[in-house]
């Protein structure tokens, strides 16, 4: 009986660890999407967030998440709050918004020779 009780223990704790280190993991899970964005070729691009800025050694948001006020960009002010499309339009601008995207992480990937840049390597179905 002991042995049984003692079984049954260790799947519960085995289990509670799993579901915290899941639910842990799942916040630093980030899906790329835009409300502007009404239909889609292909689902959002996923990432690890902070495991994606700690490998490519980013400290600064506003790497990703700048701002820019009159054609300079804004030191020390972030746009993580906003949607991309708060700014940049789905057409034009002059370039559309989904350029924007593939210019911002599959151009900092092919600059760095590093990370994907196939449409199924981020845009997983």
């Amino acid at each position: 009986m002991k042995k049984k009780i003692w079984t049954v223990s260790v799947i519960i704790v085995a289990a509670a660890a799993f579901i915290v280190v899941a639910a842990y993991s799942q916040e630093n899970v980030k899906s790329v999407q835009d409300s502007a964005f009404k239909t889609k070729m292909r689902p959002n691009a996923v990432f690890f967030h902070d495991d994606h800025n700690k490998k490519a050694d980013i400290d600064d948001c506003a790497t990703c998440h700048h701002v820019y006020k009159d054609g300079v960009k804004v030191d020390d002010e972030t746009s993580e709050d906003k949607e991309c499309s708060e700014c940049h339009k789905i057409k034009g601008d002059p370039t559309p918004l989904v350029a924007k995207y593939h210019l911002r992480c599959k151009g900092c990937h092919e600059e760095k020779k590093t990370g994907p840049v196939m449409c199924s390597e981020c845009h997983i179905r």
